[in-house]
């Protein structure tokens, strides 16, 4: 005779989390407008009511997964940057930058937030989160603005190169856009 461990209830704050976990896939894949909540709901095993007593919209789950990935990459370049500073730094934190972008969910939740920079919430977020990370990359670098300028210039083109997975096309205009190993920020 087999016997199943009842399930343990989970608090609201563990179950929020799980919802965090699933609304990063989903919004990765659909973006704010293109991801029902049903998906995200039926992913987590919860009704979707229930998802709205956790976050009242989806609008306001979508900022906080947009939130939550903005802190992740502070933290990596925060971790990585260490007592380094000047260029060392940021040769630091752009190899953890390329270490962040194998993961493709997140990559793909962080382009997503672009293109829902045509809601005013969602471009104040993400103009607040893009300015953590370029404060804190200028502070911790103490690198001129024209470093760190370029420092986010190679982050986008590193975004670009990994969104068409351009290290699998093996063609010289492919090849030509890869930032050499020696070189990433």
């Amino acid at each position: 005779m087999t016997t199943t461990a009842p399930r343990t209830r989970l608090t609201a704050e563990e179950r929020r989390e799980e919802i965090l976990q699933a609304a990063t896939i989903e919004f990765a894949r659909g973006g704010l407008d293109g991801t029902p909540t049903e998906a995200i709901a039926r992913r987590v095993g919860i009704s979707q009511p229930y998802l709205f007593r956790l976050f009242r919209t989806k609008k306001e789950l979508f900022l906080a997964v947009i939130e939550r990935c903005f802190d992740l990459t502070l933290n990596t370049f925060r971790e990585a940057a260490g007592e380094r500073s000047g260029k060392d730094a940021l040769h630091a934190m752009g190899r953890s930058y390329a270490g962040l972008l194998k993961d493709r969910t997140r990559l793909l939740l962080q382009l997503q937030s672009y293109v829902a920079c045509d809601d005013p919430d969602v471009r104040t977020l993400v103009r607040d989160g893009f300015k953590r990370l370029a404060t804190f990359v200028a502070e911790a670098s103490g690198a001129p603005a024209e470093d760190v300028r370029h420092f986010f210039e190679s982050g986008m083109l590193m975004n670009v190169v990994a969104a068409m997975e351009l290290d699998r096309v093996n063609e010289p205009w492919a090849r030509d856009l890869m930032i050499p190993t020696e070189h990433k920020r």
